[in-house]
């Protein structure tokens, strides 16, 4: 304990009134810029146009911030969220899921889809960089906030988070930094969907390869960092609650992986016929509607 790393940073940069700006918000925040991103980027190389990919940003972020509250709140604590429901909307005291945050972004994509005539798998995708992103940005911010801390150890990076044992009522206890190893996952999978999306040649590669590969790498990774988390739900069990939510996806994403490799139906089907729309959608939005006379 004498050579460990203390973490006792205040998680609040200014205070403004009764106004807080805290790392975790501004965190949060440089995650959704980057990942509209790296989504409008994926839509733009798609052939979609730049309107219809700032259209799903509103979407996007209502289903990350909607679906992670609402997921940490039903998932790890019921009891407390449903006695006092509207402590549910304290989004800065934290407590967002990626489980939530999943759920809520493939609710809202699939409602897009069915808008906009999309292929869902295509969507889901494209949305799979910017997912992996918020996964590592959420854990970073959980660092500042010295929550969802990892268990005792003895490892010569262990972290002591006064804060949170203050809080808890315990004595000062080297931790495994969990919400490092998450946010390292997250950058990880990243890496390895850049790299993949490469290597299957972009625009050519499989459709729903880069959903299945994110369902796999980043829940087979949740599952395994639980192992060195503090239990949030079963406490003493095998299996804590991010473990049995992360059995689903990673299973859904095998699923896909072997669609995928059988199938294997190119992602740039209809990419001309979008490529060419999006280049006649101007001249034709100047064309007067027949039997209307042209406003000058």
């Amino acid at each position: 304990m004498e050579h460990a790393f203390i973490w006792d940073i205040d998680p609040v940069i200014i205070h403004l009134g009764p106004l807080q700006l805290r790392y975790y918000g501004v965190i949060f925040a440089t995650m959704l810029y980057i990942g509209f991103i790296i989504w409008r980027r994926q839509m733009l190389r798609g052939g979609y146009t730049l309107e219809l990919a700032e259209r799903f940003l509103m979407w996007g972020v209502l289903a990350v911030l909607i679906g992670s509250r609402l997921g940490h709140c039903l998932f790890y604590e019921p009891e407390r969220y449903l006695s006092d429901p509207l402590s549910m909307l304290k989004f800065w005291e934290g407590g967002l899921s990626s489980h939530g945050a999943t759920i809520g972004l493939v609710v809202a994509m699939l409602g897009f889809c069915i808008k906009y005539r999309l292929r869902y798998l295509e969507v889901l995708d494209r949305m799979s960089m910017p997912s992996a992103v918020g996964a590592a940005a959420v854990r970073l911010g959980n660092f500042f906030n010295s929550e969802i801390v990892g268990r005792e150890t003895d490892v010569p990076w262990g972290v002591i988070f006064p804060r949170y044992d203050y809080m808890e009522n315990l004595p000062p206890t080297v931790r495994h930094p969990s919400q490092l190893y998450e946010f390292l996952l997250g950058m990880a999978v990243l890496g390895a969907l850049f790299a993949a999306d490469r290597i299957a040649g972009r625009e050519k590669r499989p459709l729903g390869l880069l959903a299945g590969l994110f369902l796999v790498l980043y829940f087979i990774g949740r599952f395994f960092v639980e192992f060195v988390k503090e239990q949030q739900v079963f406490h003493g069990a095998f299996l804590d609650m991010g473990q049995w939510l992360s059995i689903l996806p990673f299973g859904i994403g095998v699923g896909l992986l072997i669609w995928v490799a059988v199938r294997r139906i190119p992602t740039d089907a209809g990419l001309a016929e979008r490529l060419a729309a999006a280049v006649q959608e101007p001249v034709t939005a100047k064309k007067p509607t027949k039997g209307k006379k042209r406003r000058r």
